[in-house]
């Protein structure tokens, strides 16, 4: 019996498992005369409804704990999770990124996009983080050990749950 729920949970989790390369599509929009093409992950995403980061940063600066806010945006990406795209920070003004995780875990990003262009749309909301937390994320960014000891306390962070994510190619 617990050899057959054994590969039942198994089989559905990798189902449900899906990695950024079956989860692709590329999708093109048009912004005036130019078209753009994106590589999509996740739901659909509007790229006219789309505020930039400056207009985001202003946003995050309005919000107080408990509010969120359903939006697109677009920025860079400063960083992603090594391990297999499950996580992302975004640029925006100020001293901070965005922290975004993806819908239900139902997708993920390749691991090599720092610095490229990505819409993101989801919920845009403040959330603090515990030192455990910050200590894995830290570890899956490929942190340095000493940068790890080093966080001590939790922290307030800006934070985005997204539906969807487009990259731009």
């Amino acid at each position: 019996m617990k050899k057959i729920i054994f590969s039942i949970v198994l089989c559905c989790a990798l189902i449900g498992c899906k990695n950024s390369e079956e989860n692709q599509e590329t999708v093109k929009t048009s912004t005036g005369n130019e078209e753009l093409a994106y590589a999509r992950f996740g739901d659909d995403v509007d790229t006219e409804a789309a505020i930039d980061a400056n207009t985001m940063a202003n946003q995050y600066a309005q919000l107080k704990p408990g509010d969120t806010i359903t939006t697109s945006f677009t920025t860079t990406v400063n960083s992603v999770c090594k391990m297999k795209g499950c996580w992302m920070n975004l640029e925006i003004p100020g001293d901070e990124d965005v922290s975004v995780k993806f819908k239900d875990y139902g997708f993920f990003v390749p691991k090599d996009i720092e610095g490229k262009q990505v819409v993101v749309e989801g919920k845009a909301f403040l959330k603090e983080v515990s030192v455990k937390d910050q200590q894995h994320f830290a570890e899956d960014a490929g942190k340095s050990a000493q940068e790890i000891a080093a966080i001590t306390e939790p922290k307030q962070e800006l934070a985005f749950l997204a539906n969807g994510v487009l990259l731009k190619q």
